[in-house]
């Protein structure tokens, strides 16, 4: 994780005077997300998040971007960079987006993330996850239907995912391949799988692969460009 700032000399925010309108939080992240969307689609990546914090007197600014070959290190830079000169223009034309002195910082998504959308989870392809279905699934292979029980409840599983596309996920379970579409699906969770990762260590005794597979923001860590404003 990498964190660098600046002072642009903005003033600092001083007490709110009695007369001045409270800002409303909701407009606030619309007039944000109307700058900072449009500029990390242009970089290629998706908007996953964008949240806005008091910490003392300064505001955060937290931006998640993620994409189909993840987010890497100098890509969190160069976005952090095309954002901070957008919303410089923004502000010279249009006045102040955040009322006061606050800190920008764009970061691609934890493993903690949970996977809610198509893209999380074709994105996930490969992992354990542990996961909430309802229902039994549709099987893509025939044959050990009977194997599979249906099951009316909701019940939570941890499997592989092994493909996703727009309509629905198909995971690894112990009777084979099962597919669900995602109204059946609650937020997934991908599991830490401590063997993999004594598997990279074998391939790589150098460790000279450990910072590529770093960089690359599949949830495994958090890449976090900070700039403050």
């Amino acid at each position: 994780m990498t964190q660098r700032g600046r002072n642009a000399g903005r003033p600092r925010a001083g007490r709110r005077t009695p007369d001045r309108p409270r800002e409303d939080p909701s407009a606030r992240r619309l007039r944000l997300r109307a700058v900072i969307e449009p500029v990390v689609t242009a970089a290629g990546y998706d908007l996953e998040d964008l949240s806005v914090s008091r910490a003392g007197r300064r505001y955060v600014v937290r931006v998640v971007v993620d994409g189909d070959g993840g987010v890497s290190l100098d890509a969190v830079a160069d976005v952090s960079r095309l954002l901070s000169k957008a919303l410089d223009q923004a502000e010279e034309t249009g006045g102040d987006l955040v009322a006061g002195e606050y800190q920008l910082e764009v970061s691609s998504p934890g493993v903690d993330r949970p996977l809610t959308r198509p893209r999380h989870w074709r994105r996930n392809v490969g992992r354990l996850v542990k996961v909430t279905v309802r229902g039994p699934g549709e099987r893509p292979e025939p044959g050990g239907v009977d194997e599979w029980p249906p099951a009316a409840g909701d019940r939570q599983l941890t499997a592989r995912v092994v493909a996703a596309d727009d309509e629905r996920v198909v995971l690894e379970t112990d009777a084979g391949p099962v597919g669900w579409a995602y109204p059946d699906l609650g937020p997934g969770r991908v599991q830490v799988e401590f063997s993999r990762l004594d598997e990279i260590a074998e391939d790589d005794p150098t460790g000279a692969g450990d910072d590529d597979y770093d960089d690359v923001g599949n949830g495994d860590d958090e890449d976090v460009e900070g700039e403050e404003r």
